[in-house]
């Protein structure tokens, strides 16, 4: 196909050559054109009567260049750390130190023992200490994991004994301590109950007068009418088996109460 299309101006050819072959079918009278066939004929349209369809541009998907994306950083410790974290995660919620004189503390720690002179023990200790130990032979990943784990235990059990050392002997010598944190979460705990009971006390007595009427009352007052039929009845019924001395009715049966 070229750059121009002569199809529209072709319509009154193709309809001439349409009308001649029906014609030479039939062989009889030729048919009467169409009421367009002479209007086409002296006006030929400049375009196409039917709309082509449209069809988008299809253009090939290039893909985002990784020139300016940051580079997935990957370290032994990682896996490490996930795993003991994994098993303690409350040793997050410690605090930590990271305040350092000249950056370079890392390269002065002798990770052969777990307590460094200028670090605090922490999760990150049993990571490096637990990488210095896979570094040797005889220690699997596994190996090194339990090894480094009950040597961290070991410290926060004798820092546990020192602290509740240290509370005895200030108590001994006088020192009053507040209230700790849990006792200071029941207060409030209290606090917010006495509260919501007062209010629950106060809904449950509007809710009672606004449902109480005086019909309502009435009724409940004719219920207990000593006067109704229905009590008096039952009164009669059992007014022969009812003594009318103070002493009372006389135990009928029954073991003795002393022999």
């Amino acid at each position: 196909m070229g750059r121009y299309n002569f199809a529209p101006q072709r319509v009154h050819q193709a309809a001439t050559r349409l009308l001649q072959v029906r014609s030479a079918a039939r062989g009889g009278p030729s048919q009467p054109p169409p009421p367009w066939y002479t209007v086409i004929g002296n006006l030929p349209p400049s375009e196409r009567l039917v709309r082509p369809p449209l069809q988008p541009a299809r253009r090939k998907g290039r893909k985002a260049s990784k020139l300016f994306q940051p580079v997935n950083l990957k370290y032994e410790e990682d896996q490490l750390r996930l795993d003991f974290f994994g098993d303690h995660p409350w040793e997050l919620a410690r605090p930590r130190q990271i305040v350092e004189d000249d950056g370079k503390d890392y390269q002065k720690f002798d990770w052969s023992q777990l307590d460094q002179p200028t670090k605090q023990i922490d999760g990150e200790s049993v990571v490096q200490r637990q990488a210095w130990l896979m570094g040797l032979v005889p220690y699997t990943k596994l190996g090194a994991y339990d090894k480094a784990r009950k040597e961290f235990y070991e410290v926060r059990h004798q820092q546990d004994i020192e602290r509740r050392v240290a509370r005895e002997e200030a108590l001994w010598t006088g020192a009053e301590f507040g209230p700790s944190p849990l006792d200071i979460g029941m207060q409030l705990e209290d606090q917010k109950y006495e509260e919501w009971r007062d209010w629950a006390t106060k809904e449950i007595t509007a809710i009672r007068q606004l449902s109480g009427s005086s019909g309502s009352a009435l009724d409940q007052d004719a219920l207990l009418d000593p006067q109704a039929d229905d009590i008096n009845a039952a009164l009669d019924e059992v007014e022969p088996s009812v003594p009318g001395s103070k002493r009372g009715q006389t135990a009928q049966g029954g073991a003795l109460v002393h022999p």
